[in-house]
């Protein structure tokens, strides 16, 4: 089991921790609904140091990059990062990711912790353009400080106007006494703020400097647990829930980072897939009675047949309500679909809702 550079700051912290993507990580602190208000309230700290950091590099770097994504990294400039995912070459998806154009010909590919090393093989083998490709996973930590005051409560720490970084975009810059850190606004919890990427040796120097200046802000640390309830209320998909090796992404909902003006892995069939329309789809479904969706529940119709299966599911904190991902057949995808969900013994009914569920 991995550690990451601040898991003994949990521990004195009292949080509960669990094995995670093969990492010791937090998975609570005071309780998972005190966290998720914190973040949609406030602000609040998750460290999230187990994702994977892949540089590439060189005059091959975006030939590598754009045959390996769905998405076309050729629409980024320095400075500008653009969520995609890695088609396989059966019609799912190998993981989603996050690329970053840091200079003229690198970039950093932000992966799944759990997926670093399968990832790492899926690229090298799609590398035939001599692009260099370095693993810095275990060098980099990573903090993502989210909550509507979390601009406001970190401003001090850099020179840099923190506002002024959009959605999807970064700088490298001084923060917390610490130079050439990333900040970036490619939050995962639907509540604004941004994520610090540093060395290993600086992250406790920056987590200490974050919290003493949060503290009149109400700023508090959050496991993983509230992370999940957060993403699900904004309808994010989590991999190895929501996408895997089987899913495509036309069927998940993410045919707006499939662009086929470009040739990737896959790509041919993936377009044939979109122009003839997926067998199933995601969608979204808020339970119109009590209960809680659980991953792996069936999904069925009026008469008890089964049309689909949850792969997301929480009692929502904000709606104070059942809610879920799964993937059902079309005729029950569209919007105000009635479905039900199969809860142990019981059969309870749901509407398929426009997502996400969390509106601000």
């Amino acid at each position: 089991m991995k550690n990451t550079a601040l898991s003994s700051t949990h521990e004195a912290l009292g949080a509960k921790m669990i094995p995670f993507a093969g990492f010791n990580m937090p998975v609570q602190y005071e309780g998972v609904t005190i966290e998720h208000e914190t973040v949609r309230n406030a602000v609040g700290v998750f460290d999230v140091s187990h994702m994977g950091e892949f540089l590439i590099e060189g005059s091959g770097a975006l030939d590598l990059i754009q045959n390996v994504s769905s998405n076309d990294a050729s629409k980024l400039t320095i400075g500008k990062a653009q969520y995609s995912c890695l088609p396989n070459d059966s019609g799912g998806i190998v993981d989603d990711l996050i690329i970053y154009r840091i200079k003229e010909n690198t970039y950093l590919l932000v992966v799944n912790a759990s997926n670093i090393e399968k990832d790492w093989k899926w690229i090298q083998s799609k590398n035939h353009v001599g692009a260099s490709m370095r693993d810095i996973s275990n060098d980099y930590s990573l903090l993502a400080i989210q909550g509507p005051k979390a601009v406001e409560a970190m401003q001090s720490l850099t020179s840099h106007d923190l506002s002024a970084i959009k959605f999807y975009n970064f700088i490298v810059g001084d923060f917390a006494g610490i130079e050439h850190v990333i900040i970036s606004a490619t939050g995962y919890t639907g509540s604004g703020g941004f994520e610090i990427y540093c060395k290993n040796s600086e992250v406790k120097q920056i987590w200490d400097r974050v919290f003493e200046v949060g503290v009149h802000y109400g700023i508090k640390p959050i496991g993983l647990a509230a992370r999940d309830t957060l993403r699900l209320e904004m309808g994010y998909c989590l991999y190895g829930n929501d996408i895997d090796d089987t899913t495509s992404p036309i069927e998940a909902g993410l045919g707006w980072i499939t662009k086929f003006d470009k040739d990737f892995t896959n790509s041919e069939a993936l377009k044939a897939e979109k122009e003839n329309g997926p067998k199933r789809k995601l969608v979204g479904f808020e339970l119109d009675e009590r209960g809680i969706p659980r991953q792996g529940y069936n999904i069925v119709d009026s008469s008890g047949l089964v049309i689909g299966k949850v792969t997301s599911g929480t009692m929502s904190p904000t709606l104070g309500k059942g809610i879920g991902l799964g993937y059902v057949t079309i005729p029950f995808s569209s919007i105000d679909s009635k479905i039900n969900i199969q809860i142990r013994k019981n059969t309870v009914p749901a509407t398929v809702v426009k997502l996400p569920f969390y509106k601000k």
